[in-house]
């Protein structure tokens, strides 16, 4: 029997966002941390190993986003079953996922191996391949490590568990620090490795941190309902391809939005290293900042989600919108005026390189001015995934990011001259008109979900 009830205010599903969100942010912003680490490092060893590890992070995340994106279809899944008290199919529907994060994770390590011969003739400056070749082939052992990572990271969100995210990203951090600082520097019997030696201790760090989340998963008596680890499940396709079916177009949507980024330091690479030194730096910064809404955006997922399994209907999934909504305008004008007042000291952190300060500096100040555009289309893409809605929004992303974003900073950076400052033009007009797109979008989605809502214990 369905019937209507009272919604609890906006301001409870806020409060129930932000809890749920609060640990993601947190694991996010320590997954940042290790660019950060780095970059930082990088640029202390020299300015040829932060160009060339800044060209190497592009390449590395690149490829990376479409499996990363595609077991994003994992937390609505779970999500909704939990929401409809399915624990049973919970676990089945995990080993799944596994699989197909194994396959993911093997087709990128071979990928990652042919695009480390291919920098030379992309045109990257000559000063700056072997560095960044060294960098791909030492992370690229860790990619299959991350892939299954995402996996056991992405089904713990999707449960409303997001401490792990936040635990096991703070104890990655604390084994890269004094790792990457030795295979880098040298230190007793490891030899100065450079960008060489910081991917390779990023690699080292992948799998201790999966490593560790599958013990974790295994043996807390919080996941013990859902039998994940229980018996052995052979790969099965029909089980897989509904997962690509509603995962895949999440990926290319995450790359389309990835790669404007990466393609631009990319193309930024090829004007030399101190622009790709000072991008590096400004992208970074960036990065930390996205990690927020990406955070919001993520627990927003599983509220729309939940709000489906538990047939609360159009007004339950709209509330769930916009609570994440509220909570991304608040930090996005936080993170806005820290870049505006604070650019110059975040810069120094980086490097003591005075032409590489000035214009990472003003980078920064166009990092600032796509804050609220870029928060809002990652919260709207988010609350889409939580509805399934992710084919339409892939198109949207596309023309958003490549045609628009990128033709206008490619004309303006490289067509006219401007540099980097005309590929970062490029990226706020992307990110504006992906926000208008994709939040109408959700608008649009959320009022197809029936109106009439079965009546369920609040969550």
């Amino acid at each position: 029997m369905s019937s209507a009830v009272t919604l609890p205010p906006l301001g409870h599903e806020v409060r129930r966002t932000a809890v749920l969100a609060a640990p993601l942010v947190a694991g996010h912003v320590a997954t940042g941390l290790i660019g950060f680490v780095d970059s930082v490092i990088a640029g202390h060893h020299g300015t040829a190993t932060l160009a060339a590890v800044a060209v190497g992070t592009a390449i590395f995340w690149l490829p990376l986003m479409v499996p990363m994106g595609t077991l994003m279809a994992v937390p609505p899944a779970v999500s909704q079953l939990d929401g409809q008290g399915r624990h049973a199919e919970v676990g089945p529907l995990f080993r799944q996922a596994l699989w197909l994060a194994a396959g993911l994770g093997i087709a990128l390590f071979g990928l990652l191996t042919l695009l480390a011969a291919a920098l030379g003739p992309f045109g990257i400056a000559a000063d700056i391949v072997p560095g960044a070749t060294a960098f791909l082939h030492g992370i690229r052992w860790g990619v299959p490590a991350l892939t299954l990572y995402f996996c056991m990271r992405y089904l713990s969100d999707g449960l409303h568990w997001t401490l792990p995210t936040m635990m096991f990203g703070f104890g990655g951090l604390v084994v890269l620090v004094p790792m990457g600082y030795a295979l880098a520097f040298g230190w007793g019997p490891f030899p100065e490795g450079g960008a060489g030696g910081l991917g390779l201790a990023s690699a080292i760090m992948m799998w201790m941190q999966s490593a560790a989340f599958a013990v974790y998963l295994a043996f807390s008596k919080r996941f013990a309902r859902y039998a994940l680890f229980t018996r052995f499940d052979p790969p099965r396709w029909p089980e897989i391809r509904s997962l690509l079916r509603t995962g895949l177009p999440i990926g290319v949507t995450v790359t389309m939005e990835g790669s404007l980024f990466v393609v631009t330091a990319l193309l930024i690479g090829r004007l030399g290293e101190i622009e790709a030194a000072a991008h590096q730096i400004a992208i970074n910064v960036a990065a930390l900042c996205f990690m927020v809404p990406f955070g919001l955006a993520e627990a927003t997922t599983v509220r729309v989600g939940n709000a489906i399994g538990r047939g609360l209907g159009s007004a339950g999934v709209r509330r769930a919108g916009f609570a994440g909504l509220v909570l991304v305008l608040g930090t996005q004008t936080l993170s806005g005026i820290a870049l505006l007042l604070g650019h110059e000291h975040v810069v120094r952190i980086y490097t003591d390189d005075a032409a590489v300060a000035a214009l990472a500096g003003a980078l920064l100040l166009y990092a600032a001015a796509f804050q609220f555009p870029d928060g809002i289309q990652a919260l709207s893409a988010g609350a889409l995934r939580g509805l399934k809605d992710t084919r339409v929004p892939m198109f949207l992303a596309a023309a958003a990011y490549w045609g628009v974003g990128m033709s206008l900073g490619v004309t303006l950076g490289l067509g006219l001259g401007w540099g980097p400052k005309g590929m970062w033009v490029g990226l706020i007009a992307g990110l504006t008109v992906a926000a208008v797109l994709l939040g109408g979008r959700f608008l649009r989605s959320s009022h197809r979900v029936p109106a009439v809502y079965t009546v369920q214990p609040s969550r």
